[in-house]
């Protein structure tokens, strides 16, 4: 993990020096330091920026979790623990891995856009500065959280010589520089006693037309040093002198303040300036403004086009029109794993929205927003099992805050609860292979406590609910959830839903080291799916499972030909995710052959996909496998180095190998051989230094190979012993005990 996630700067941070500088120093002092002020008048830019100038101090990092764009105060801890980079499969309540986590860490957690979330954020932050002594937290928003010890930083807008020098810095990077005062005053004598000359942003270009000094201060007095309206007046400096923009606010704020004299209140400041930004926008930029409010977090075009798209916006034109707002600083551009997207300030979408339900068009662009989202969920699904996994998950990230939203509408219409059954079972993919088992668990959850009047939908979303529970260990709660989508299938006549059901209950089984019962359950569902057609990443890992079960019961053989098969298939599909679960059996297998190198080879994979995808449990289980291979070699000392890493992963999944004597083979065999062959103290010391990795940190150490043989001594001579399961022992038939070659059962990704 990255020791920060702090976003790079897109453009030069201008002025703010005393006011940075007395932010940091606060850091200094105060555990909480809460940044208020007026919308737009930089309190994100500026924490951020001495967020990244106070890193050094932080040991374990500097963090970012951006809260505006939720609108579910219950998700407020699992923005903290997305923030932190953390993935939890366990039911643990997210305040809690929160906490464990930062307790002996020294992190700097930076919280921004808090405001309209503060009641639940406000006792989560107490918390945690309660049982994390390490922790310092610097809030963003317009009010305070009110939290004892909170130090409240008030950030007035700009003096005028940083509002000079930012204008005048933005209207250069838009082409239309301005003159701007010398460091001694206009027409004032300089050093050689010559008057001093206008100084110019941006040497050698034209400025815009009819533009001086004292327009220029003139101007930024006039926007009240607000960073958000000086730049939107930038955006405008191609078409429009200084002395236009004047005329044009003069008349604004006249009407505003009814001719009276007095100050015009900062916040209207600003909504006047983004009134006159909006009102110098043609009709169809602002109507394509006030439908993008509909957003949240970043989108790309593609989702634009359909949303925004009508009569009146031809999708052809909207690109047209994007640039517009792109080029006047509505919107913003940034690159992401998925692509390139586009976002919304939030003072101007809010500005966009109020206009969007003056049109009286708020609902049905919200449904159009939905609709669009759950069709990328089920394009999504489907491509999934494809060559295009790796871009599904990138997508799916992005899309995130977009699908909440989509969800959250779902389940604040009674008439809608099918749907959000359906979208919250079609992310299956997202909570299950992307690491987000906790979320999906809050989504599915809430939809199943809605009666839809759906069944195909309902029974989706239990399913994959029990899915959910069987990988965080709880198995109360996945029986449950199976059964009830058992019987319902049965009586409903849905083959396929109770093929899943019945898939689920085999995959629990295999967790518990019911191995006959495991490869029966998921044996009749992978019959059922054959008859109904169906092959996907679910079906091939039902195949894997099985393969788990004929290897803990000794047929090693037989579930070695299982996995060249799976893995064939995946060739063909592109299918990475199942493709890293069949690898480890054959890892396993060749580890028992003595084929180190191959073994290796096949981990190293392992643990690329796994780590690509978030996948904790199939990451964790192929660590500790390829600690065994690594002691088999020669090297006890990495082996433990490596055992050491996989046990903070483990916190995070949640009971050590299921708590399955079968899954816990490969660890328990290492642990015996590294300990014998260094003895005690020596692999304790190993163990406490692989702890001591962070997730990113022991990938690196897995993926580095096998050390030199004169360091790490020469390879084990020994034939591999076989562990040996205590149900595996009782199973007739069996030809040689077989070790623990695989991940959390199936689908264990996540």
């Amino acid at each position: 993990m990255r020791r920060s996630n702090l976003p790079a700067e897109l453009n030069r941070f201008v002025g703010r020096a005393a006011e940075q500088a007395a932010l940091t120093a606060l850091l200094d002092t105060s555990r909480l330091v809460t940044v208020v002020g007026v919308g737009g008048v930089g309190k994100t830019r500026l924490a951020l920026r001495a967020a990244a100038g106070a890193q050094k101090r932080y040991g374990d990092g500097v963090r970012l979790a951006e809260l505006a764009p939720l609108r579910d105060p219950a998700l407020v801890a699992y923005a903290l623990v997305e923030a932190l980079g953390l993935t939890d499969h366990t039911p643990r309540a997210p305040r809690e891995v929160l906490v464990e986590h930062l307790a002996e860490r020294r992190t700097l957690l930076v919280i921004d856009g808090f405001e309209h979330l503060v009641e639940s954020c406000a006792p989560l932050v107490r918390e945690l500065l309660a049982l994390a002594p390490g922790l310092t937290v610097l809030a963003v928003g317009r009010r305070p959280l009110r939290v004892a010890g909170e130090a409240v930083f008030a950030l007035a807008p700009m003096d005028e010589a940083d509002a000079v020098a930012l204008l005048a810095e933005r209207a250069a990077e838009a082409g239309a520089p301005v003159a701007v005062d010398a460091p001694a005053a206009s027409g004032a004598p300089t050093a050689d006693g010559l008057p001093a000359a206008p100084r110019f942003a941006g040497a050698g270009v034209r400025t815009a037309a009819g533009t001086g000094p004292g327009a220029v201060r003139e101007l930024c007095r006039r926007l009240d040093g607000i960073p958000l309206a000086l730049e939107l007046a930038a955006g405008r400096l191609p078409l429009l002198s200084v002395e236009q923009m004047l005329h044009r606010l003069h008349d604004r704020f006249r009407l505003l303040t009814d001719g009276e004299r007095g100050v015009l209140p900062r916040h209207q400041t600003l909504r006047t300036a983004i009134g006159w930004s909006h009102e110098l926008c043609t009709p169809e930029e602002r109507l394509l403004w006030a439908r993008l409010s509909v957003f949240v977090g970043p989108f790309d075009l593609e989702a634009v086009e359909y949303v925004c798209g009508s009569r009146e916006l031809p999708p052809e034109r909207i690109l047209d029109h994007l640039g517009g707002l792109l080029a006047q600083s509505l919107v913003s551009r940034e690159d992401t794993p998925a692509g390139p997207a586009y976002r919304l300030l939030d003072t101007v979408a809010a500005y966009g929205a109020e206009w969007l339900e003056a049109l009286g068009d708020t609902e049905r662009m919200r449904r159009r927003h939905r609709d669009w989202y759950m069709g990328l969920a089920t394009w999504c699904e489907l491509e999934w099992f494809s060559p295009r996994q790796a871009e599904v998950a990138a997508r799916t990230e992005a899309a995130l805050p977009n699908l909440r939203a989509a969800l959250d509408l779902c389940l604040e219409l009674p008439e809608d609860a099918h749907l959000a059954q359906h979208l919250a079972g079609t992310l299956w993919f997202a909570w299950v292979g992307c690491g987000r088992l906790s979320e999906g668990r809050h989504w599915l959850e809430r939809a199943l406590t809605l009666e839809s009047g759906h069944e195909e939908a309902r029974l989706k979303a239990l399913w994959v609910l029990g899915y959910v529970a069987v990988l965080q260990g709880d198995g109360t709660g996945a029986v449950a959830a199976l059964h009830e989508c058992g019987e319902r299938a049965r009586s409903s006549g849905n083959a396929l839903a109770e093929a899943y059901a019945t898939h689920r209950m085999g995959c629990l089984a295999l967790l518990s080291d019911d191995l006959p019962r495991a490869e029966s359950l998921i044996g009749q569902a992978l019959d059922s799916y054959r008859e109904l057609g169906e092959l996907n990443s679910n079906v091939l890992m039902g195949q894997v499972e099985v393969a788990m079960a004929l290897a803990f019961r000794g047929d090693l053989e037989g579930a070695v030909a299982i996995c060249r098969e799976v893995r064939e298939v995946c060739e063909e599909r592109g299918e990475l995710w199942t493709r890293a679960y069949a690898l480890y059996v054959l890892a396993f297998s060749a580890w028992t052959r003595e084929a180190y190198g191959e073994a290796r080879e096949l981990l190293t994979e392992c643990v690329s996909i796994n780590h690509t995808f978030r996948d904790l449990v199939g990451l964790v289980l192929a660590i500790e496998l390829l600690a065994l291979v690594t002691v088999s070699e020669g090297d006890p000392a990495e082996a433990a180095v490596l055992q050491g890493a996989a046990v903070p992963v483990w916190d995070t999944v949640g009971v050590r190998l299921f708590g399955s004597e079968a899954f816990d083979g490969p660890r328990a065999l290492c642990e015996q051989r590294a300990a014998e062959a260094m003895g005690a103290e020596a692999f304790g010391s190993a163990i406490q230094e692989g702890r001591r990795l962070s997730l990113d940190a022991a990938v690196e150490r897995a993926l580095a190979g096998r050390r030199d043989p004169a360091v790490c001594g020469t390879a084990d001579a020994k034939a591999p012993r076989p562990f040996r399961t205590a149900r595996s022992a009782a199973v007739p038939g069996t030809r040689k005990p077989a070790g623990s070659p695989t991940g959390k059962g199936g689908e264990a990704a996540g």
